[in-house]
């Protein structure tokens, strides 16, 4: 079957999906009511609002459908929501690459920003890495789609993600625990106790989770283990309400990770350069045949991945009045870890690497919000200040030769980059009638980054030892001392929504986002940032922010009495000085481009049906159509070309599947008074996409399905369960994520999702 005859057949299912299901349930109107989905509170707002109130693209997942996905951490929410992609990091085990509708940011590097916000509890995690969060403590999960300037800020022209943890309960003592042992001799322990320390005023909850699992990756030439699991966290969280209109929350968090080597596999010849002799390939492309979880590397020590990520948060909410709240959130943060990536995923070193780095945020944001009748609102005021360090190291002995002999090299960088943000923002919603109102918001975004740089290179051929280049004070004037970028930005949005009733909505909105422009953070040379603009050798030592302008139109509506939930958005997104890196030019250049415009096109649907109390079914589609409508790399002819490597029109943005379908089901059976089974499953389809912004055939992602099924006990007094779950169920091979570094030795590497896994989840509540 060809890929568009499949996407025209789950666009045609999913087109009758929602009748078939609307119509089962009409058919099972006779039965008690239901938990209405509609009723679901969300903060997407910066408020807590009903799902069918809020006039945005938001999904949410409760900790009950955490479990039901036996999700542990954001991976496990990979294609839940429609034209949603979160998966782990490239080359590390604790980042994540998230995007949504087609926009995200894959790259670590820490001058280039991610386009989807990770927020928890209100707090912002400015870097990818340390943000594939476990997710033990948690109340809910709210997925934003398209840009969210307006409330929360730069860096989320693809959307956002708020995790919110659950506060302790004053007025009961309450504890929960679990263990979970799967393949691969997975264990996660989890654990929970809230108990109250001042009668109904104090309360103090803890959290904790173990979660260890063996490699799942073994490298043939040495039976050692690569891609496991290990990882120690921690949450504590003080709530104190002295007053009924005064409340404190006080919570720390702690995360350490200690991993060994995350590896891929090489879909291209690995190749060295031989001054005499010309490309020489040391490894072929798929070494070891068809991907069965075999890859190797150079590293063999105990080289791997540590990582520690810990903060305090305050928040602080005063009732002033009965109209109006005042809320301050304060944080501090810091993420440190040290990495061992091997690039090239092969024994060669050619892309091998250490990354250590030490990053520490501040942030303080100040909300004020107003509630009557008929108006409503929220503004505030907002400040970051993040200062982020970084030792690396690049080994690179396989790289070059003359005559066959070998010739080290290595690569040792030192850069530092400070950043303070400093924003206003208000968004108001004015209601003309109980059925119509109008929201309108806008924010000021004023932000100032300074960024410092040192490589130089050791080698036994003279001609590259000893090169060293410092940024900016190797630079010509006056150049020499421009360290220093201010961005400003205005984000505006408004959106017209009308309420047929109170179980129903319709909406109209426009929306910018902005992301923060930056500097060129692997440049080694004067060379790295000599660029061609129209036809002129230029010196461009950084990037402008990248803007999108978004236009959506969207319908909610909950009937029969809850049993069915049907949500639907139709956007065009229309992106100016899109922010790619790029590479594929001379040696180990890789400049983040300007590449110009992009526009997307877009349509999401969701339901949920109860056809009876004990059955629910859930369906999601996202469709996209994105396209590059400029992609201008001077480096290469031609000045525009749609696919960076210049060789062929390839529009289509990495990242950007056009379709994306979920489709889960969980029913409830009564086993007399012991209790009740559950027997669930979902599948998910992700279409066709290409892993790196240079579209390489290598590099792509043909489509895959994920099936995953489980049965569940929950005594009768819900004090006890068993859980039984199989992910993957039809063991696919699926690639998640690629490295495009084809100027070093033409890596061109990719990274598998995991394989067929069994668990086993016993839980208990007192």
């Amino acid at each position: 079957m060809t890929a568009n005859r499949l996407r025209i057949l789950l666009l045609a299912h999913a087109a009758l999906l929602l009748p078939t299901v609307a119509a089962t349930a009409q058919e099972a109107a006779a039965d008690a009511a239901v938990v209405n989905e509609a009723e679901i509170v969300v903060s997407a707002r910066r408020r807590e609002e009903k799902l069918i109130d809020v006039p945005v693209a938001v999904t949410a997942f409760s900790q009950a459908d955490l479990q039901k996905f036996q999700a542990i951490d954001l991976s496990g929410l990979q294609a839940a929501a429609p034209n949603v992609n979160i998966v782990q990091g490239r080359g590390s085990a604790a980042s994540a690459n998230i995007f949504i509708r087609g926009l995200g940011q894959p790259d670590a590097l820490q001058t280039f920003d991610p386009a989807v916000g990770i927020y928890v509890d209100g707090v912002y995690l400015s870097r990818i890495q340390g943000a594939l969060l476990n997710l033990f403590d948690v109340e809910r999960i709210e997925v934003l789609r398209g840009p969210q300037g307006t409330l929360y800020g730069k860096n989320t022209t693809g959307g956002a993600i708020s995790i919110v943890s659950r506060k302790p309960d004053l007025n009961t003592v309450k504890a929960e625990a679990s263990a979970l042992y799967g393949s691969y001799n997975q264990l996660v322990l989890n654990g929970y106790v809230n108990a109250p320390i001042i009668g109904d005023r104090v309360a103090l909850s803890l959290a904790g989770q173990w979660d260890k699992r063996d490699g799942l990756v073994t490298d043939p030439l040495t039976n050692r283990r690569y891609n496991d699991r290990d990882s120690l966290t921690f949450r504590g969280i003080l709530r104190a309400k002295p007053t009924d209109s005064f409340e404190l929350l006080v919570s720390g968090d702690y995360n350490r990770q200690r991993n060994a080597l995350t590896l891929g596999y090489p879909t291209a010849p690995l190749l060295r350069t031989d001054f005499a002799l010309g490309a020489q390939q040391l490894v072929a492309a798929n070494p070891y045949g068809a991907y069965d979880f075999r890859a190797s590397t150079s590293f063999r020590g105990n080289e791997g991945q540590r990582l520690d990520h810990w903060g305090v948060n305050v928040t602080a909410n005063w009732q002033l009045s009965d109209a109006i709240t005042l809320t301050s959130i304060t944080s501090w943060r810091k993420l440190d870890p040290d990495l061992f990536v091997d690039i090239d995923a092969s024994q060669a070193e050619l892309g091998d690497v250490f990354v250590g780095i030490d990053q520490r945020q501040f942030s303080q944001e100040v909300q004020l919000k107003w509630d009557t009748e008929r108006f409503s609102g929220v503004f505030g005021l907002f400040y970051l200040n993040e200062n982020i360090r970084s030792h690396q190291e690049a080994y690179a002995d396989d790289l070059f030769s003359f005559l066959g002999g070998p010739l080290t090299f290595l690569r040792t960088i030192d850069d530092a980059q400070n950043t303070k943000s400093y924003a206003a923002f208000g968004q108001a919603t004015y209601r003309f009638t109980d059925r119509l109102s109008l929201t309108a918001g806008l924010r000021y975004t004023h932000e100032e980054r300074t960024y410092d740089r040192f490589t130089t290179t050791v080698s036994n051929l003279g001609a590259l030892n000893g090169l060293s280049f410092r940024f900016p004070g190797s630079l010509p004037a006056p150049f020499n001392t421009d360290n220093k970028a201010e961005y400003d930005a205005w984000t505006p949005s408004v959106t017209l929504a009308f309420k047929p009733d109170d179980n129903s909505q319709i909406y109209a909105s426009a929306s910018r986002g902005f992301k923060a422009g930056g500097f060129n953070g692997r440049a080694n040379s004067i060379n790295d940032l000599t660029l061609v603009v129209n036809g002129t050798p230029t010196l461009v030592t950084r990037f402008d922010p990248e803007t999108v302008w978004t236009y959506e139109g969207g319908a909610k509506a909950s009937f029969l009495d809850g049993r069915v939930f049907l949500s639907g958005t139709v956007f065009y997104s229309d992106f100016r000085d899109f922010q790619a890196r790029v590479g594929g030019g001379a040696v180990a250049v890789f400049p983040v481009l300007n590449a110009g415009r992009m526009s997307i096109w877009g349509v999401e649907a969701e339901a949920v049906v109860k056809p009876t109390r004990m059955w629910t079914v859930r369906g999601s589609l996202g469709w996209l159509d994105a396209q590059y409508k400029e992609f201008n790399d001077g480096r290469r002819p031609p000045t525009f070309s749609c696919n960076p490597t210049g060789n062929q029109i390839t529009c289509t943005p990495a990242f950007a599947p056009p379709i994306t379908l979920t489709l889960a089901t969980d029913y409830r059976i009564p086993v007399g008074e012991a209790g009740t089974i559950t027997l669930g499953g979902d599948a998910r389809f992700v279409d066709e996409h290409f892993l790196s912004v240079d579209n390489r055939p290598g590099l792509k992602e043909p489509g895959y399905w994920l099936a995953n099924a489980f049965v569940r006990f929950d005594s009768a007094d819900r004090r006890w369960y068993l859980q039984g779950g199989v992910k993957n169920l039809t063991d696919a091979r699926y690639r998640t994520d690629g490295q495009e570094f084809s100027s070093v030795g033409n890596i061109q590497t990719v990274y598998f999702g995991d394989p067929r896994t069994f668990n086993v989840m016993v839980g208990f509540r007192f």
